[in-house]
């Protein structure tokens, strides 16, 4: 009968410790990201279509494909470099965007992040004003891109769509947001991954 008690007395003890480190396991499980699990440099491939207005219901389809390079700074703000191409069913733009002439990368983009604690989060890129090729002098106003995204591999990889994008407008112009279909997936420098 001693050892009947002593054996539920200790199953009595053991089962809420199992069952609280199970549920502790179970809190942390893809939970924890803040501001700061988003931070380093991150090489980026952008793949998609926007989708520029010419009428009610009508658009233009343009094919976009890029490279960017961002900086995190673990803080909520970013800045970027990029180079994206659009095929050549794009209107011409209005202008250039600020270029850095060493590399050829659109520049000079910055903005804000904000990463959920279930590492889900959005961001924002503040394009900056295109250019006169001619007089480096703005020709536009500064346009907006907003973005969801997921982190992965405790944030070093970062997948992403973009929501809406506001490009570079000349004063006057319909400034959009214009429908998009792009996404795009970054690595954390220095980390090896698998596609």
């Amino acid at each position: 009968m001693k050892a009947l008690l002593f054996k539920m007395a200790l199953a009595l003890t053991l089962v809420p410790l199992f069952l609280a480190s199970t549920v502790r396991a179970q809190a942390h499980d893809n939970d924890g990201c803040s501001n700061a699990t988003l931070k380093g440099d991150y090489a980026f491939t952008v793949h998609g279509q926007i989708f520029i207005p010419t009428g009610p219901n009508t658009f233009i389809t343009v094919q976009r494909e890029g490279i960017a390079m961002t900086h995190f700074y673990g803080d909520g703000n970013l800045s970027q470099e990029d180079f994206v191409l659009s095929d050549p069913s794009a209107p011409p733009p209005k202008g250039v965007p600020p270029t850095d002439k060493s590399n050829g990368f659109h520049n000079e983009e910055t903005g804000t992040y904000t990463v959920n604690k279930d590492c889900t989060g959005t961001f924002t890129i503040d394009l900056p004003a295109l250019l006169d090729p001619k007089t480096e002098e703005p020709v536009t106003g500064p346009g907006k891109i907003v973005v969801l995204f997921v982190l992965a591999d405790h944030g070093n990889a970062i997948h992403t769509v973009v929501t809406s994008i506001s490009p570079p407008v000349p004063p006057g112009a319909p400034a959009g947001p214009f429908p998009a279909l792009i996404r795009s997936d970054g690595y954390k420098l220095g980390r090896v991954h698998e596609d």
